[in-house]
């Protein structure tokens, strides 16, 4: 994934705009994808690879801020760089409370827009990689027995081994075996790393629950 080219993707309805943004995404060595509509980029399956989206607002189907919003009920972390000549304060305001990466007001130079792609590209970069962790996080913890997990969500909570065994009903020789292949199975090299790691996989639940349908 980290080696992998960047993908810029375009979605403008000006035939003109998507070449000159085509050649321009090209000589920086990134990849160019471009969409005359929202519908033909929502096509597309998404990528597991850095990538960042430069948008339209006015688009002939679907605008550009709604497009954002379908994008972010997929829960693709895709960087949006919105561009339009007809911005209004209230509209850059709306796209970014929305999650926009950047809201452009042409006209704006190359090195604007250069600057924009680079940074979204690098946040896209940082997102894939957290969410690689995410995934090795979640494998390991489904791997855990349904009572290792229970003594796990316990001692997170700053429960002693022998309060954890009162609750569950076992011996706290046995909630010492079980922690212990709790650390093993989560990679964990300390009680903090394990506690760290249960934030992570609770916040990340939130995140999956709150997430817009």
């Amino acid at each position: 994934m980290s080696n992998a080219m960047p993908i810029v993707f375009v979605v403008d309805d000006d035939v003109s705009v998507r070449e000159s943004l085509d050649a321009l995404i090209r000589l920086e060595g990134w990849q160019p994808e471009t969409f005359a509509s929202a519908r033909d980029f929502l096509a597309r399956p998404r990528v597991l690879v850095p990538s960042c989206l430069i948008l339209d607002v006015s688009l002939p189907d679907l605008n550009g801020l709604e497009l954002q919003t379908r994008v972010a009920s997929e829960g693709v972390s895709l960087p949006i760089v919105f561009i339009t000549g007809h911005g209004s304060v209230p509209m850059s305001v709306r796209a970014m409370k929305a999650g926009a990466f950047e809201f452009l007001t042409k006209p704006f130079s190359d090195e604007v827009l250069l600057n924009a792609i680079r940074e979204a590209i690098a946040r896209s970069t940082e997102a894939l990689a957290e969410e690689a962790e995410m995934c090795i996080l979640r494998e390991h913890h489904a791997s855990l027995s349904r009572r290792e997990q229970e003594v796990m969500a316990l001692i997170v909570s700053g429960l002693l081994n022998k309060q954890a065994g009162s609750q569950l009903g076992i011996s706290e020789v046995t909630v010492k075996a079980h922690r212990g292949k709790v650390m093993r199975k989560m990679g964990a090299g300390s009680l903090a790393d394990l506690v760290t790691m249960a934030a992570r996989l609770s916040h990340a639940s939130s995140r999956r629950a709150t997430r817009p349908s």
